[in-house]
């Protein structure tokens, strides 16, 4: 009798057990239970503005699916913890939804800043880690085999605004140029890539400065940008308030360059025209992977679930919105085809060289886990009602329209 209590207790020991390693790795012992994806998003804090446009990115995307029959038969279920954009909060934000709520799957986090430690986490639980706003070289140095992004890589932001550059005469090329810019392993990498290549076709540099990423008083660098009355301004920026506060600033010192790129921003759709300005938006731009005008079959469809949802136009949907949705396709696409949320599966599947498609386009993914085949656009906001975001480079492609150069004076 004892005996058989103890094989029992020992069976009960074993299954209790199993249940918690099938949770960890992303199975589970009941087929009907949805599956669970952890999500750790900056729905307050610097990046907050980004945050929410990923968290409506994420939830299109599920209601997608799961008005189209779940995955492999179930639903699915985000459980979305607010981190505050902070990098140790992103840290325990994935440490309590792998160790503690057991989640199948994870998806990134907003940021080059937070995806870094949080993939070092995830990487340690042996999960998949896919994610749309990591893009920056150091989001890769460490070798990890579990990180993968969706979105353009971060160095070649400005390539197509450079090429347009160099497209010009000789003598009608910008003269100057200054490259104001955060210290952040997103912003850097953009902005020290454009100077060198820019230099390369003689555009001098008059002004270049790496600001903190914390500083909320922009107005004193930019007042010193003006100063120099560069051609071009290039801007390191990672959000629209400091957008904003660089061209509120220009504004008031009467200062107007023919050109002003802003790394981020400007593509926040309506959350940027809210903050400077309908009138002031004329002539910006912004490189990126998408927008709400992009022609393609899926991302139309999920810009109008996006409208009739939130309202708005297709040039005020945030590339956000974009950049998550596409996250969820990608580990969608995998799971199907594994039949499984096994994550080792996953992780193989997606360094197979298979071409997956997304709303931003294809996604196909190197050694190191970029998106080779992402394809880079510059895109300017024109007119005055702050309505129409347009592509504008590269020019060979057929969606692009004339680009506006010199850029109009703010408000006019």
């Amino acid at each position: 009798m004892k005996g058989h209590l103890r094989r029992l207790l020992a069976a009960g020991a074993m299954a209790g057990l199993l249940g918690v390693v099938l949770a960890a790795c992303g199975g589970s012992p009941t087929s009907t239970k949805p599956i669970t994806i952890g999500i750790s998003l900056s729905l307050s804090g610097d990046f907050s503005a980004d945050g929410q446009g990923y968290q409506r990115g994420y939830e299109l995307w599920a209601s997608y699916v799961n008005a189209h029959g779940g995955i492999l038969g179930r639903k699915v279920k985000l459980d979305i913890l607010s981190d505050a954009s902070s990098p140790t909060q992103v840290d325990t934000n994935y440490t309590t939804l792998i160790s503690s709520d057991h989640v199948n799957l994870v998806f990134g986090p907003f940021s080059t800043l937070l995806t870094v430690p949080a993939s070092k986490v995830v990487n340690r639980f042996g999960y998949a880690f896919v994610e749309g706003a990591g893009g920056a070289p150091s989001a890769f140095a460490n070798g990890l085999k579990s990180i993968f992004d969706v979105s353009l890589p971060v160095a070649d932001y400005m390539v197509p605004f450079v090429n347009w550059i160099k497209s010009m005469p000789a003598s009608k090329r910008p003269k100057t140029a200054a490259y104001p810019t955060s210290n952040d392993p997103f912003t850097e990498p953009v902005i020290e890539k454009a100077k060198t290549l820019l230099q390369a076709l003689g555009v001098r540099t008059v002004y270049s400065t790496v600001f903190p990423a914390e500083d909320t008083d922009y107005a004193p660098i930019a007042q010193d940008v003006a100063a120099q009355k560069p051609d071009i301004v290039v801007l390191g920026s990672v959000d629209v308030p400091t957008v904003s506060a660089f061209m509120q600033a220009f504004e008031q010192d009467h200062f107007s360059p023919k050109a002003f790129v802003a790394a981020a921003g400007p593509d926040q759709g309506a959350a940027f025209v809210s903050a400077v300005g309908a009138a002031n938006t004329d002539g910006v731009m912004v490189p990126g992977g998408w927008s709400g005008t992009y022609k393609n079959a899926e991302s139309k469809a999920m810009v109008n679930s996006y409208i009739a949802k939130y309202g708005g136009t297709p040039a005020g949907v945030n590339a956000d919105v974009a950049e998550a949705y596409s996250v969820g396709q990608v580990v969608e696409a995998a799971v199907k085809h594994n039949n499984s949320l096994s994550n080792a599966k996953i992780i193989s599947y997606l360094h197979s060289g298979v071409t997956l498609n997304s709303v931003q386009g294809p996604v196909h993914f190197d050694s190191k886990g970029e998106n080779g085949s992402a394809v880079g656009f510059i895109f300017q906001w024109q007119g005055t009602t702050g309505t129409k975001f347009s592509q504008v480079l590269p020019t060979s492609d057929p969606s692009s329209v004339k680009i506006l150069y010199p850029k109009p004076n703010w408000g006019s």
